[in-house]
């Protein structure tokens, strides 16, 4: 892409000519003075070399791991080069917002394409076309589910800590009765579900796998809640759908999820990408744009914007959200990658985080006093309590470039994906037992 470059002093005269001014102060007048500032005190302007040498010791400052064993709703996988080679074509880098939307049929095709691929995911019918995060695909996919006797929302507390804080702040002024389901041993208390659940209760949301990495019981979740004809929320990480019954598969009404597994790096906490997918039944309460596939007058395949114009979501109290666009490119991005590693490469990629994870988690639990808190079967993440300070592990592994687990209540929540190593695995095994032994001495 080409440099930005500014208008010339000579091109200002050019422009306030034909305005019929002499001077920008002119153009400028309606602008009270006690609100216009005179000068801007910056620093004297540096050459290219120069900033460039700035920038560099500005990102030094980061501390930039080369092994990382930590997940918690950012993970780090392997990306094909061929991903964002395609992504960072200038044509949609450069693409905005379709306002005529049949005239931008790459964009919308881009899009359908996305959302075919996260229905044969999720197993369910149909999707949008994206939203700003798993946290907000949530939050969204709960006001699907509020009905006019329905204002109860029963949230699992194993859900991440981000979701629902998300949820909580999106309802909290608005009538929607938000209730978290307790957890007993890192799971859903199925016996607390059942006290909770009522006739007013419109949807329960759960996690696959939830935050401690455990596999929740979801189809007796789902069974649950359809005994109350409430809805079925499934948040799922995507990536596990390879190997994991699919939340189509399970029964649930709307599946959610943060796509950012799917070719999209940490980025330092962004941009990533939510998905929400339903049932044909629930499609026309979906939030933002749809992409539909159709035919045109000379009856080639073509898109358009489906069901909902964007206007319908800034109507205020009348709207069924206030989300009224979407992370094209992250979706763009996502479907490159999807197509790259194709159905075979997903599953053993998935097939290697779960093998890779039982490994470090069996080894790890061998040691002595180290303790494997997950009381269930996992995908990738699982919590360990070891007989040190946690913060005293991480310590030891930052010296040694590694990014240990996530502290936790339960304990260091820890995870494993294709992207590390047996080796990897192995020296933070080592690691830790170096350490119990030194404590275990003093």
């Amino acid at each position: 892409m080409g440099n930005y470059l500014g208008t010339t002093e000579k091109e200002q005269q050019e422009m306030l000519k034909l305005l019929g001014l002499n001077t920008l102060d002119k153009l400028f007048e309606e602008i009270p003075d006690k609100v216009k500032i005179s000068e801007l005190n910056l620093p004297k302007g540096g050459s290219e070399r120069e900033v460039k040498r700035k920038m560099q010791e500005l990102a030094e400052k980061n501390k930039v791991f080369s092994t990382i064993f930590r997940g918690a709703g950012a993970y780090r996988h392997y990306i094909p080069a061929i991903v964002n080679q395609i992504a960072a074509k200038e044509e949609f880098v450069t693409a905005y917002t379709p306002y005529q939307a049949e005239i931008s049929q790459g964009l919308l095709q881009s899009i359908f394409e996305y959302q075919t691929m996260i229905c044969e995911l999720t197993g369910m019918d149909a999707t949008n076309a994206s939203v700003y995060d798993g946290a907000t695909a949530a939050a969204e996919a709960i006001n699907m589910c509020i009905e006019k006797k329905r204002k109860k929302a029963l949230i699992a507390a194993t859900v991440h800590p981000m979701t629902l804080s998300t949820i909580k702040t999106y309802y909290d002024s608005r009538g929607i009765e938000i209730v978290v389901i307790p957890e007993k041993d890192g799971q859903v208390d199925l016996n607390k579900l059942e006290e909770l659940m009522d006739e007013t209760a419109a949807c329960v949301l759960v996690q696959q796998p939830n935050y401690f990495g455990n596999l929740e019981k979801v189809e007796e979740i789902i069974r649950v809640t359809k005994e109350y004809k409430a809805k079925a929320v499934v948040a799922v990480n995507p990536l596990s759908m390879a190997v994991l019954k699919t939340p189509g598969e399970m029964g649930a009404d709307i599946a959610v999820g943060e796509a950012q597994p799917l070719g999209l790096p940490l980025n330092f906490g962004g941009a990533y990408i939510g998905f929400i997918a339903t049932t044909n039944k629930m499609m026309r309460r979906l939030p933002g744009r749809i992409v539909g596939e159709t035919a045109d007058v000379k009856g080639k395949r073509s898109f358009v914007l489906t069901l909902q114009a964007r206007e319908q979501h800034i109507r205020r109290e009348k709207a069924a959200s206030n989300i009224c666009s979407n992370v094209a490119h992250c979706a763009l991005t996502v479907s490159i990658y999807l197509s790259a590693v194709g159905p075979e490469g997903l599953k053993k990629a998935a097939m290697q985080c779960y093998d890779k994870a039982h490994y470090m988690a069996d080894k790890l639990s061998a040691l002595s006093e180290v303790e494997l808190v997950n009381d269930t079967d996992f995908f990738h993440e699982f919590v360990i309590k070891i007989p040190v300070e946690d913060e005293k592990l991480l310590q030891r592994l930052e010296e040694r470039g590694i990014l240990g687990g996530l502290p936790t209540e339960r304990g260091l929540l820890w995870c494993v994906t294709e992207m590390n190593t047996k080796e990897e695995i192995d020296e933070v095994v080592s690691i830790v037992n170096e350490l119990i032994r030194e404590e275990a001495a003093i």
